[in-house]
């Protein structure tokens, strides 16, 4: 909704559409494009594939899990790039010549062999490729075509699109798997991205139209008030932000690829921790839209602690719940976490800094958060190979969490003004992937 309260999608729709594409169009196609980018593709079906590598190969789960440290220095690194390409000759291009090479190198993953290195540089090539047609390129997209609306718009193409996929993808590759093998899982995801993205972005995902134009309207983008990264990097909320939400993201991706060994260790089926990331995936996506309208309606940042605080209580349950109905609520406290701290990013990031350097301060943030992502699989697997069981690296993340919560009430009142921030809401997705 918008700050008259009016329904996102009628307001969407008033808009008037220029020449060479339209704003629903683009908005389905950015939405759609979220729904099959790496959050729902890659790491939200990561746990599906985990058990059966292991056991074929013989790999422990640490070995496989390092896949998920290399797809993110990948994804770091081409991101910055891609953004630069985007920022000077336009999305559609890239997106679909992206869709194609990151659709194959999922479905080179069917050809893994017992070689370790020949997983990891396809792990290599998902992430380069993968980085094309992201969320962040598809965000970008949206803020140019939505001048008004643009936080509703950008909720719904990242936070919806990648809580549809998330919830759907592990889903259809659960039951794939169960069927007719990992081999198949990862065909199978391939084809969804290729013959469901590639139509819809061929068709509907059009450049703004200041790309459209001569140079003399590419150059055109207003000043904006606002510090730069450097004299941001010089504050206390910079780093509290950072941290945090680093950390936060770190530990509730880690999960959310961990949900079906962690339940399944505890003898709970396939099929619970496939519905567990379901629900966790789905309302951290939903939430995302929900923290930022609840960061417009209050005057402070202070909300956001025991928000992200539920993260605490959905580990205890994901680890400790002794049944489906408490797992599922587990999950329901790890999405609102989760859409707290990526619905918050973009919001306290304009409320602080301003829009002057909002993408460069962004990137660093989603970095940060894209490391943490990388490195805390990882260690999760290290801990059940040492130990047998994931339960101290579960107790562990909660008192990372905690601390996080202490971390963000120590944030000061907001230095700018409330309307800088109104462009920024919603720009973040429930993967900075």
């Amino acid at each position: 909704m918008n700050e008259a309260g009016a329904l996102p999608a009628m307001n969407i729709t008033l808009e008037r559409n220029p020449p060479g594409g339209s704003r629903a169009g683009v908005l389905f196609a950015a939405t759609t494009g979220s729904a099959l980018a790496t959050t729902a593709t890659v790491h939200a079906v990561f746990g599906t594939f985990l058990l059966p590598l292991s056991e074929e190969f013989g790999w422990s789960r640490s070995s496989i899990s390092v896949v998920l440290a290399i797809l993110a220095v990948a994804c770091a690194i081409v991101y910055p790039i891609a953004g630069r390409y985007a920022d000077r000759h336009g999305v559609r291009r890239m997106v679909l010549l992206g869709n194609v090479l990151f659709a194959l190198s999922v479905a080179a993953l069917a050809l893994t062999s017992s070689n370790l290195l020949q997983f990891y540089l396809t792990f290599l090539a998902i992430g380069v490729f993968g980085a094309l047609p992201a969320t962040a390129i598809f965000s970008k997209l949206v803020a140019e075509w939505f001048q008004e609306n643009r936080g509703t718009a950008l909720g719904i193409s990242a936070g919806l699109g990648n809580g549809i996929g998330a919830v759907l993808v592990p889903i259809i590759a659960a039951i794939i798997v169960s069927g007719a093998g990992w081999r198949a899982g990862y065909l199978g995801i391939a084809a969804l991205i290729l013959f469901v993205g590639f139509p819809v972005f061929y068709f509907l995902l059009h450049d703004a139209p200041r790309f459209r134009r001569t140079a003399e309207a590419q150059g055109g983008v207003p000043a904006a008030d606002g510090l730069s990264l450097r004299e941001s990097a010089r504050t206390l909320p910079f780093w509290l932000i950072m941290i945090t939400i680093a950390a936060g993201g770190g530990i509730s991706t880690a999960v959310l690829s961990h949900v079906v060994p962690i339940v399944g260790d505890r003898g709970f089926s396939l099929a619970t921790g496939t519905a567990v990331v379901g629900v966790f995936a789905l309302v951290g996506s939903l939430w995302q839209i929900a923290t930022g309208r609840i960061l417009d309606l209050t005057r402070g940042p202070g909300i956001l602690a025991p928000m992200y605080g539920l993260a605490i209580l959905g580990l205890f349950l994901l680890e400790y719940g002794g049944s489906f109905a408490l797992l599922i609520v587990g999950g329901v406290c790890l999405g609102m976490a989760l859409g707290a701290q990526f619905g918050s990013l973009p919001f306290l990031i304009a409320r602080y800094f301003g829009l002057r350097s909002f993408g460069v301060i962004l990137g660093v943030m989603y970095s940060a958060v894209i490391a943490a992502q990388g490195i805390t699989p990882v260690l999760l697997d290290v801990a059940f190979d040492l130990q047998g069981t994931y339960r101290h690296a579960v107790l562990a993340c909660m008192a990372v969490m905690a601390v996080g919560c202490a971390m963000l009430l120590m944030l000061p009142a907001y230095r700018m003004a409330a309307h800088v921030s109104g462009q920024a809401s919603g720009k973040a997705s429930i993967s900075a992937h």
